[in-house]
C-alpha cells in the first residue's frame, strides 16, 4: 500500500511533468511553424521581390508565436476595415442608427404644402429605392398632395469633399470608388452607396446586348457599343461612366448563352440622384411640385415631419466586412468626425479613428491612415499592429458583433462567408480579406488543430499579380492550423 507522503508527493510531481509536456510540444510546434512558414516564403516565386509581413498570436494571452517582418509598414489593402470597424463600434455603438428626415418650412392647407420639401440625409448607408418610395407613400398619408416651392436635397451633415484623397481616376467610376455623401443611395441591399446596377444579357450572335439599369432613372445615359459574339469566344466587356458625367458606356464582346453580366457604377453626386429617385416616386404617388429639385441646407425654422432611422450599426457591420464595402468604411469616418468634432469631414474623421485606435491598444505612430476603407496606396500599418488589435477588441463589449460581420471560411451563404465563400473550406476561419494593385491580405481568427483559437494577419505587398496572393495566405494558415 503506497503511503500517504507518496501519494502527496506524486500529486504534485505529476501537474508539473504534465506541464512541462505542454510546455515543450507548444515549443516544438511553434518550431515546425516556424522552419515551415520560412521556407515556404524562401521558395514561393510569387514572393521574389516581395514583401510579407506575418503576425501569429495565441487568443488566449496575446503572445506572439510566430512574426516576420511583423513591426515592417505595408499597404494592409481592405484589412484597414478591421480598424474602421473597431473604431465606428467603440466611438459610436453597436446600437448607433444613421437617419434620413423630411423637413417643410411652409404651412399645409388643403393638400397644399405652401413651402418646400427637404430630404436631409445624416449618412445613412442603406438607403435604397424602396425607401424613398415609403417616404412618397407616408407624405401621401399626410395630406400631401402638391408642393408649392422646390424639392430640396440637404447632404451638408457632411461637407462637399466626395473622394477620400488617394482614390486614382482608374477607380472612381466603380462601385468601390464611389463618392461619399451624407444623402446618398444603393441600387440594391448589397448597399453599395452611390451606384447604379448595369446588367448586360447577350442576344442573337451580331446582336447588340440588351442593357437592364437598376433602378431605373434618368439621371444616367446608357451608350450601347457592345456586341453578341458567337458562343466560343471570350467575354470582353467594359462598362466605364465619363468623369464628371453620368453617360455610362458599355463595349466589347459578350458570347451567345452566357450569363448575365453584372457591374456596379458610381455615379457623379450622389445627391442628385437621390432627389432624381424620389422625384421618380413623388410622381408615381401623385404628388406634384411646382418648383425646381435641387440641392440646398434646410433652414433651422423648418419642421422635422418625417425621420427614417437606418438598421443599427451592428448589422450595418455585415455588408461592410463580408462584402468588404468601401462607401460604408468612408462614411463611418465621416461620421465619427460629426459626432465627435461636428464635421463630416476626413481629417476631423480620422483624427477621431487614430483616437480610438489608441484607447484599443494599438500604435498608431508606427501607422499611415489615409481614409477608412484600405482604398489608398498611402495607408501603412504593421502586421503584429493588426493582430494586436484582434487581441485586444476581444475584451470590448462590441466584440460579438465585430466577429459575427467577419466573411467565414467555406460555402455559407453570401452574406455569411463574404469574401471567403471559396476559401479554407476545410478550416474554421473568420477573418478579412484585402486586395489592392500589388497588394493582398488577410486577418482574422482560426481555429487550430488543437481546439486553440489563433490569432493571425499576413500582409503581402509588391506582388506582381494581387491574384497570387489569396493562395500565399491560405498556405500560411493551414500551416498554423497544423502547428498550433
Amino acid at each position: 500500500m503506497l503511503g500517504i507522503g507518496f501519494l502527496f508527493i506524486l500529486l504534485i510531481i505529476l501537474p508539473i511533468e504534465n506541464d512541462r509536456k505542454s510546455a515543450k510540444d507548444s515549443n516544438n510546434n511553434k518550431h515546425q511553424l516556424k522552419q515551415q512558414v520560412d521556407q515556404f516564403i524562401q521558395q514561393e516565386k510569387a514572393l521574389q521581390g516581395a514583401q510579407i509581413g506575418i503576425s501569429i498570436r495565441s487568443a488566449d494571452t496575446g503572445e506572439l508565436q510566430y512574426e516576420h517582418q511583423g513591426d515592417t509598414r505595408l499597404k494592409p489593402a481592405s484589412n484597414l476595415k478591421l480598424l474602421t470597424a473597431a473604431a465606428a463600434l467603440s466611438v459610436l455603438g453597436e446600437k448607433y442608427r444613421f437617419s434620413t428626415e423630411i423637413h417643410t418650412d411652409g404651412p399645409m392647407k388643403n393638400g397644399m404644402l405652401d413651402g418646400n420639401l427637404y430630404i436631409k440625409g445624416k449618412g445613412d448607408p442603406t438607403l435604397i429605392p424602396s425607401d424613398l418610395d415609403k417616404i412618397a407613400k407616408d407624405l401621401k398619408k399626410r395630406g400631401i398632395r402638391s408642393v408649392k416651392g422646390n424639392i430640396i436635397g440637404d447632404d451638408t451633415w457632411y461637407d462637399a469633399v466626395r473622394l477620400s484623397q488617394d482614390v486614382t481616376w482608374r477607380d472612381e467610376h466603380f462601385h468601390y470608388g464611389s463618392q461619399i455623401s451624407a444623402l446618398t443611395i444603393s441600387p440594391d441591399k448589397d448597399y453599395d452607396t452611390g451606384t447604379v446596377l448595369v446588367k448586360v444579357t447577350p442576344n442573337e450572335k451580331g446582336e447588340k446586348p440588351s442593357i437592364q439599369v437598376e433602378p431605373e432613372t434618368d439621371y444616367i445615359q446608357m451608350m450601347n457599343q457592345a456586341q453578341t459574339v458567337s458562343t466560343d469566344e471570350k467575354e470582353n466587356l467594359k462598362i466605364e461612366r465619363e468623369h464628371g458625367k453620368n453617360s455610362i458606356t458599355v463595349e466589347g464582346e459578350i458570347p451567345a448563352g452566357s450569363n448575365v453580366m453584372k457591374e456596379w457604377i458610381a455615379v457623379w453626386e450622389p445627391t442628385n440622384y437621390v432627389l432624381d429617385l424620389l422625384g421618380q416616386a413623388l410622381k408615381e404617388h401623385h404628388i406634384t411640385w411646382s418648383g425646381e429639385t435641387k440641392t440646398g441646407k434646410t433652414p433651422k425654422e423648418a419642421k422635422a415631419v418625417l425621420a427614417y432611422p437606418s438598421m443599427p450599426l451592428e448589422e450595418i457591420l455585415v455588408p461592410f466586412m463580408k462584402l468588404s464595402n468601401n462607401g460604408h468604411g468612408e462614411m463611418f469616418v465621416k461620421e465619427m468626425g460629426k459626432v465627435v468634432h461636428d464635421e463630416g469631414s476626413w481629417k476631423k474623421g480620422l483624427d477621431v479613428l487614430r483616437n480610438a485606435a489608441d484607447e484599443i491598444g494599438i500604435n498608431t505612430d508606427t501607422s499611415v491612415i489615409r481614409d477608412g476603407s484600405g482604398i489608398s496606396h498611402v495607408n501603412m500599418i504593421p502586421a503584429n499592429e493588426i493582430s494586436k488589435l484582434l487581441y485586444e477588441v476581444q475584451k470590448k463589449d462590441w466584440f460579438d458583433a465585430y466577429v459575427h460581420a467577419l466573411p467565414v471560411s467555406g460555402e455559407n451563404g453570401r452574406m455569411e462567408s463574404g469574401t471567403l465563400k471559396k476559401r479554407l473550406s476545410k478550416l474554421n476561419v473568420r477573418a478579412k480579406t484585402g486586395t489592392l494593385g500589388t497588394v493582398s491580405s488577410l486577418s482574422g481568427y482560426l481555429e487550430g488543430k488543437s481546439g486553440e483559437t489563433v490569432i493571425f494577419s499576413i500582409i503581402v505587398n509588391n506582388l506582381l499579380d494581387e491574384d497570387d496572393g489569396p493562395e500565399i495566405e491560405d498556405k500560411i494558415v493551414q500551416f498554423i492550423h497544423e502547428h498550433m
